[in-house]
């Protein structure tokens, strides 16, 4: 499997987790939970404080110097954990919350590390997709962050890492496109086969499983009030956002600390994950 279908992989599981959490929130009030995001106080977000003083000082330096050089925002931030949630549905909200990036060019990313659970992820504004796609954040994670980590060396990973976002963002339109097309996989067929695979797994589970647990909690069937399309369309719209990277939200940009704020931009899902 190549590195872009990895990552098509990882991008639609999370957005079938997203979805299927959505059922359950309709079906299960109980179980709804609200996400819970940190301040923006800066460029770095220390919240898990993992990041050594020093460190955190250069990193601010290389991603002030990122902004100023490409207009292009990107934020480090840590997590103490994900609330329950998959690191990719959690760093999408993220994004969207903060509206890192420019508004009209939706141009901000995200270097998200949550140690506790050991997940990483580099979550990507939509208009940054064409240079730092899904294959190239996937690259950088298991070549630059992850092999650091398993060795126990947190803060160079987060520094490696972060070098090599910003070395891809700083580099001209056509030869940061070049790069990126570079590390593309050669069976783009294995994304179809895979969102095809897992549309079935959600059509048995709405249509099957949901009515089983309905009928354990003495509920009425789906069904008959309707709730079912509802259901279906939110699974669906889950795997179109999982699958591509159009859409997003937005919103205006809100003061951090340090005069730092995001400038609007828009996030659609795309980007990596990684484990270690």
């Amino acid at each position: 499997m190549g590195l872009r279908a990895l990552a098509s992989h990882q991008r639609a599981a999370a957005a079938v987790a997203a979805a299927l959490l959505a059922l359950a929130a309709l079906l299960l009030p109980g179980l709804a939970l609200a996400q819970q995001f940190p301040a923006l106080t800066g460029r770095v977000v220390d919240a898990a404080n993992v990041i050594p003083a020093d460190e955190e000082a250069r990193l601010t330096q290389k991603l002030e110097a990122l902004e100023t050089q490409s207009q292009r925002q990107l934020v480090v931030v840590t997590l103490p954990d994900l609330q329950g949630y998959d690191i990719a549905d959690y760093g999408y909200q993220l994004g969207r919350h903060w509206a890192i990036g420019d508004k009209e060019r939706n141009d901000g990313a995200l270097f998200i590390i949550a140690p506790n659970e050991r997940r990483v992820r580099i979550e990507v504004g939509y208009g940054l997709e064409p240079v730092l796609t899904d294959g190239l954040s996937s690259l950088i994670i298991q070549q630059q962050v992850v092999p650091r980590f398993k060795a126990g060396d947190m803060a160079g990973g987060i520094e490696a890492g972060t070098d090599a976002i910003v070395a891809q963002l700083t580099l001209p339109e056509d030869q940061a496109r070049k790069v990126a097309a570079e590390v593309q996989p050669r069976q783009d067929q294995v994304e179809d086969v895979l969102a095809s695979t897992l549309f079935w797994l959600l059509m048995m589970f709405i249509f099957f499983v949901l009515p089983m647990l309905r009928r354990m909690r003495g509920g009425r069937r789906y069904h008959d009030s309707g709730l079912g399309s509802v259901i279906l369309w939110s699974v669906l719209d889950g795997i179109s956002r999982g699958g591509s990277s159009g859409g997003g939200g937005g919103g205006s940009s809100w003061g951090g600390g340090g005069g730092f704020s995001g400038g609007g931009g828009s996030f659609g899902g795309g980007g990596s994950s990684g484990s270690w």
